[in-house]
């Protein structure tokens, strides 16, 4: 029997308390499985860390070891609904770049599905008298083409979910669009 394709679960779920982060994991790798893949979570690495040690070498110790499970990815389905501000989690972001980067194709989903000049104010200029983009996109025209041209969909909600960072039904809506996409 063939290995199944890995998928990197990106996202600002790394960040919530430990339940609510498995319970949202166990969900994205049941569905993912339903369809044949297996899911990977940044937080699937087994990192131990000595007390003496300096906080910047864990986090590049971080960095490396999810840097390495994204190696061992086929593909990304990242969570970037807006997270400590108006786009997606900055390390998020970076994850999709970088599977992106390797030309594999990266999928999206946000729980905000309104676009991303209404999330920065909705006029043409920020407080800085700063431009905003509006190209009527949901996220910032870079994430959004770069999606695109991996071969990849951001997906939007359509109606407000159970969970503020969650949806299975839009996450099966990524994975259903993955499988597609890894078929052809």
């Amino acid at each position: 029997m063939a290995k199944p394709k890995r998928i990197y679960l990106a996202g600002p779920e790394v960040f919530f308390p430990a339940s609510e982060h498995q319970l949202i994991v166990a969900e994205k790798k049941r569905l993912l499985r339903e369809y044949g893949f297996e899911g990977v979570d940044p937080l699937d690495t087994e990192l131990t860390f000595s007390d003496g040690q300096p906080k910047p070498d864990r986090g590049h110790r971080i960095y490396k070891a999810n840097r390495e499970l994204m190696d061992s990815c086929d593909a990304i389905i990242a969570n970037l609904t807006p997270f400590r501000g108006i786009s997606g989690d900055p390390g998020t972001v970076y994850e999709v770049g970088y599977m992106i980067g390797q030309g594999k194709p990266a999928f999206g989903f946000t729980l905000d599905s309104r676009h991303y000049r209404e999330r920065a104010g909705a006029t043409g200029l920020d407080n800085m008298s700063h431009t905003i983009e509006d190209f009527e996109l949901s996220d910032n025209l870079m994430i959004e083409g770069g999606i695109r041209e991996s071969g990849g969909q951001l997906f939007l909600a359509e109606q407000p979910s159970e969970h503020p960072f969650f949806s299975a039904a839009l996450f099966d809506r990524c994975v259903q669009a993955l499988t597609y996409a890894l078929s052809r």
